[in-house]
């Protein structure tokens, strides 16, 4: 099976690629710069020119392909942008996925984003499901919740810098799941016939509280941090006002994305069912605690390693 992959320099769409040729898949990815992704040509996949802005572009892509995986998203703070990629981009994808016979679409989607209407990059992403649902290619659909890889950038950074880290007052528990994972169930479900035309949500092995990671990567980075609360009322009413300034866009974009996975969703599958339908050991998923571990491990030997680059080029200089 011949596999086009779009997204593929992203967070999660390397992983998919590293999932698909780890599993014989003959991968061909989708770019626009052929310069950047020369490390997925590396690990053994075709590269290929396509941007879905130029709809022109997408049919000599899927040229001897059998299946789809769209792992592709845009930065919300674009909506021009957005809306030539997630909405008109992705149109044009499914239209030639039609015309090429494309067996298998699989779109990775946004948990509750029929729920978030108001938000552009929710309601594209939304409308996208629908018409690949209408549009009689075979589907999966996984509606994703948070990565680990962000959680990086939101506490252990932060704590290890002295920077302040912003929660909201309420006691909110999020499924968060590695990419890696996310990449197995992208993969496994081209094998498995049950998967197709349903959508499911991807959940990590446990929920999560903001106070509850902050406090396990305080305990692996041997000191405190800085947390400020921010009513969720207030959150409602100026996220839009502190987004407009640099020093708060990013605080308003997490605060933003934590309230959607708050939310109560309308859709919901079974974790056991789950599991058991991609024939995937729930104790194979990879855990929060063992995810930061490794960082943390990473990052105290890289440490370790400029200090010790550091004496030798100080006694070098004393020579």
């Amino acid at each position: 099976m011949s596999l086009l992959i779009i997204g593929g320099t992203g967070t999660l769409g390397r992983q998919i690629v590293l999932q698909a040729l780890t599993k014989g898949y003959r991968v061909r990815c989708l770019v626009r710069n052929l310069r950047k992704a020369n490390f997925l040509k590396e690990w053994g996949a075709e590269l290929i020119y396509g941007d879905l802005i130029l709809p022109e572009t997408i049919p000599p892509c899927l040229k001897g392909i059998t299946a789809i995986i769209d792992a592709s998203t845009t930065r919300p703070n674009d909506l021009t942008a957005m809306k030539k990629i997630d909405w008109d981009g992705k149109l044009a994808l499914i239209e030639a996925a039609k015309v090429a016979g494309i067996k298998h679409f699989i779109f990775c989607s946004a948990l509750n984003a029929e729920q978030f209407s108001f938000i552009p990059l929710m309601k594209m992403k939304k409308r996208i499901e629908i018409y690949l649902k209408k549009s009689d290619i075979s589907f999966t659909i996984f509606r994703l919740t948070g990565f680990y890889q962000a959680l990086i950038q939101q506490y252990a950074i932060p704590i290890l810098e002295g920077f302040p880290i912003w929660i909201t007052d309420e006691q909110i528990d999020i499924s968060y799941i590695d990419t890696q994972d996310i990449a197995r169930f992208c993969v496994r479900s081209l094998q498995l016939p049950k998967t197709k035309n349903k959508v499911f949500i991807l959940e990590g092995p446990k929920r999560w509280l903001s106070l509850d990671i902050i406090k396990l990567c305080e305990q692996l980075a041997g000191q405190s941090s800085n947390v400020n609360q921010i009513p969720i009322f207030i959150l409602k009413l100026f996220t839009n006002v502190i987004g407009y300034f640099e020093w708060g866009q990013n605080i308003s974009d997490r605060l933003r994305f934590v309230e959607i996975l708050n939310n109560k969703n309308t859709f919901s599958n079974s974790k056991v069912d789950l599991y058991q339908i991609f024939k995937i050991d729930i104790n194979e998923i990879l855990n929060l605690e063992d995810y930061f571990l490794e960082y943390f491990i990473r990052l105290l030997k890289r440490l370790k390693d400029i200090n010790f680059e550091d004496i030798q080029k100080q006694k070098n200089l004393i020579l």
